[in-house]
């Protein structure tokens, strides 16, 4: 690795440690010429992942673009940046595991909205209410409906888990 201060050649790592849930790997180095330091990062390289859009476009996915859309959602909430980030980092952990070159955008949609919905339900209907293209106040209602009736344990369930 070339010294970015001095190009030198010749440097050393003084320090490992895994960063990202051990999916990469932090590096200190400092170079033998100037006895600068720096850091380095090494991460396994996914393949390039494709996503099918509703209408049949097809672009790139984009991992900034996936958390764009989660801090809208997120926006006033209690979940913070670091969550934002760990979120992003499953659903795209997921999308590789699938092994597929081509996501429909639905997918990614329904990764996003069940990761919300575990998490906090203004966020949750934000997101739901782009996602499922709520056109008029019905629908956002009987989303929110929809959304108290899964959190709803009923009383025979509540025993059962005592």
């Amino acid at each position: 690795m070339k010294c970015p201060y001095c190009n030198n050649s010749d440097t050393k790592v003084i320090d490992s440690r895994p960063v990202e849930d051990g999916l990469a790997i932090r590096r200190r180095r400092e170079c033998e010429k100037c006895k600068k330091r720096f850091t380095t990062f090494e991460k396994i390289e996914n393949s390039l992942l494709v996503v099918v859009k509703n209408d049949g476009r097809r672009e790139s996915f984009d991992r900034n673009k996936l958390i764009n859309g989660l801090l809208k959602a997120c926006e006033k909430t209690k979940i913070t940046y670091e969550d934002v980030e760990k979120i992003a980092e499953r659903i795209e952990r997921a999308l590789n595991n699938t092994m597929e070159k081509e996501i429909e955008s639905k997918m990614i949609g329904a990764l996003i909205m069940d990761e919300l919905r575990n998490l906090d339900q203004v966020a949750y209907v934000r997101f739901a209410s782009v996602y499922h293209k709520f056109t008029d106040v019905n629908t956002f209602v009987q989303e929110v409906n929809r959304l108290q009736e899964k959190d709803r344990v009923r009383p025979e369930e509540r025993n059962e888990e005592k």
